[in-house]
């Protein structure tokens, strides 16, 4: 397994998160559970976790969807505080904000892509804005497990319908632009598949550092990690996720990921038995939070 970050210059932050990834992968799975974005309920699963569940989750999602960089900034502090780790990833347009935006805006590449052109421009404004969020958490040494258009093989957002070959464009415009250019040491690059895992669509091993697939069809997601493993040999997680299994599930179907990001909301605590959440969290395969102290 590849256990070197992409960038050279990672923070020391960086490094050490990495290696706790890496030293994990194939022994235990880390436990995440990605917070409500809407106003005021940002709190609400992690407070769920804790009075039905009993433990919280290592890892904390975060979205700077709405452009609410300041909120998050915030919430990857309090968390970070805590001894949690925080992983970040971004529902947006070109130039709107929103979950719709990130799936009916269809931008010209060519031109997106292009130095000087308005859709550059546009594209850029959006990218210095979260520059400035995740400056703020390096400056603070924080290490984010950065998860932008994720997805991507899916075709459902902006920045997947144009194929493979646009996409790497893009990722690869946005891996340099935070590390060469904004110095964004503090980033673990997460490159988010859907559940299909299509070819043709890597940025290569020098633009990511954990590879992953979404999925909600109930299973424990065991069709994407071959495909998975044939791309990379880079950890590989299942960053979004709805039915948990036993972890036995996992190790006997063999895709022990190295976290699980359960989605919000109904996601979290309605499609999922409680008892069988209880069981995992006591897992000693998983680790949670108080795990982290340890």
């Amino acid at each position: 397994m590849k256990t070197e970050l992409s960038n050279k210059n990672a923070t020391p932050q960086a490094r050490a998160l990495y290696g706790f990834i890496c030293e994990n992968f194939g022994k235990k799975i880390i436990s995440g559970a990605q917070e409500c974005p809407g106003r005021r309920h940002h709190d609400l699963e992690m407070n769920w976790l804790y009075d039905n569940v009993g433990k919280l989750p290592a890892m904390r999602g975060l979205d700077f969807i709405h452009d609410d960089y300041e909120g998050v900034v915030r919430r990857a502090r309090e968390w970070n505080a805590r001894g949690g780790i925080v992983t970040i990833c971004w529902h947006t347009g070109v130039i709107g904000n929103t979950y719709d935006d990130s799936k009916s805006e269809l931008p010209d590449f060519d031109r997106l892509l292009t130095e000087g052109t308005e859709e550059n421009a546009l594209m850029l404004n959006r990218w210095e804005r979260a520059r400035s969020a995740l400056s703020e958490l390096q400056s603070a040494g924080i290490p984010v497990l950065w998860r932008p258009f994720h997805e991507f093989d899916g075709g459902w957002f902006w920045w997947g319908k144009a194929g493979g070959e646009a996409f790497i464009r893009l990722w690869r415009e946005m891996y340099n632009k935070f590390t060469n250019d904004y110095k964004l040491n503090n980033l673990i690059w997460v490159l988010g598949y859907s559940g299909a895992v299509k070819p043709g669509w890597y940025p290569g091993d020098d633009f990511c550092d954990v590879v992953g697939s979404d999925n909600y069809d109930g299973t424990t997601n065991s069709r994407a990690w071959p495909l998975l493993k044939e791309i990379t040999e880079k950890p590989l997680a299942f960053h979004e996720s709805g039915i948990l299994h036993p972890i036995d599930d996992y190790v006997s179907d063999g895709c022990l990921w190295s976290w699980f990001m359960n989605w919000h909301t109904k996601y979290l605590i309605e499609d999922n038995d409680l008892s069988l959440l209880k069981e995992i969290y006591d897992d000693p395969r998983v680790i949670t939070l108080s795990d982290l102290h340890k």
